[in-house]
């Protein structure tokens, strides 16, 4: 099968043979991996929650892993990634999103307004390291807020479907229970499995607030047990200090949806960025370096913006860069980074 697409391929030169089939029928495609959005649902304010048929290539994914989703706006493509809420043993192969439209959101914008029945989205395979490890662990805390429900809400679904017979808390913070996705299918769960409980925080209501008493009133085994957590900076610096001040990082387990920042320190925004590959050069503005490049015409590809996907990887050649995100830097020639992550510390040159 592999030679004969291979062979048409070749009789199809200049263009791939999925250029021609999606002109007929955009999920007929021979390697290229896409889904067909076949329901919609915007049953919460300022969320939509999108259920895709992939094409053949589809896998599946571990509870915690996140997808990478392409949509064409106005004429440029966008990804974005995005965690699936179901459980990995979908038996449809059906791949389920939530998606909260971020204000400064792009593409989730884009989807919560017009994502309807028919529209076919490219989709990458599944990837990450945030997800649950086999064999399961006897006891597990899953904690999250806002949209970072998504990930660690498959990981619930998952252990449901399993009859998980260990004990698991699920601690959810959001704004107002309006806005909280999937609150129906959290209470069902809870109902259907005794050895489950599940919590919700909000903060309009003033109990949106992470501290070790909270712990040990929603999980007071947390020693032993395995954690994941992802949401807001805030919740996830909270977790953090206490599992390090009780000696627990190596149980805890986090996955972060937003960039937090280390502070740029006064005079590093300074020299020239040269992009090797397109002949252009800039003076630093101390921003991150795919900043940079868009500011100056180039057009590299990314997906997250977060460092999470490393679509955006590039080589840089010579001169030193901060990872914006832990305040590190770098000055060995030759590698890899992540634009989207990374700013320059005087002169740099990347192979952009």
């Amino acid at each position: 099968m592999v030679d004969l697409v291979n062979l048409v391929q070749t009789l199809t030169t200049p263009h791939p043979l999925d250029r021609y089939l999606e002109l007929i029928r955009p999920m007929l495609t021979t390697r290229v991996m896409r889904a067909e959005i076949i329901h919609v649902r915007r049953s919460v304010l300022g969320s939509v929650t999108l259920t895709l048929r992939p094409t053949w290539q589809w896998t599946g994914h571990n509870p915690g892993q996140y997808v990478q989703i392409g949509v064409v706006i106005d004429g440029v493509r966008h990804t974005r990634c995005y965690s699936p809420v179901n459980a990995a043993s979908r038996r449809d192969r059906h791949i389920q999103l939530t998606v909260k439209a971020h204000p400064e959101g792009l593409v989730s914008q884009y989807l919560y307004r017009n994502a309807l029945p028919g529209m076919v989205v490219d989709l990458a395979p599944a990837t990450g390291v945030f997800q649950l490890p086999e064999p399961r662990p006897d006891r597990i805390l899953l904690v999250s807020g806002g949209s970072g429900i998504t990930p660690v809400l498959s990981m619930l679904r998952t252990l449901a479907e399993e009859g998980y017979p260990g004990e698991v808390t699920f601690l959810h913070y959001a704004k107002s229970p309006e806005v909280q996705p999937h609150r129906p299918e959290l209470a069902q769960i809870e109902r259907t499995h005794k050895n489950f409980r599940v919590e919700s925080r909000y903060t309009s209501y003033g109990s949106g607030y992470f501290d070790y008493d909270e712990l040990e009133r929603v999980a007071p085994w947390f020693a032993d047990a395995q954690t994941f957590v992802c949401g807001p900076p805030g919740l996830m610096d909270a977790v953090r200090k206490i599992f390090e001040a009780e000696q627990l990082a190596d149980r805890l387990h986090t996955e972060e949806f937003t960039l937090s920042v280390a502070p740029v320190e006064v005079g590093e925004a300074f020299g020239t960025v040269s992009f090797a590959a397109s002949g252009v050069r800039a003076e630093n503005d101390g921003a991150v370096l795919l900043e940079q490049a868009e500011a100056a015409g180039l057009t590299p590809e990314y997906g997250c913006r977060m460092g999470i996907c490393f679509s955006c990887t590039a080589v840089r050649r010579t001169g030193c860069t901060r990872n914006v995100r832990t305040g590190e830097t770098d000055s060995d020639p030759d590698q890899p980074i992540q634009l989207c992550i990374n700013a320059p510390v005087g002169d740099v040159e990347i192979d952009i």
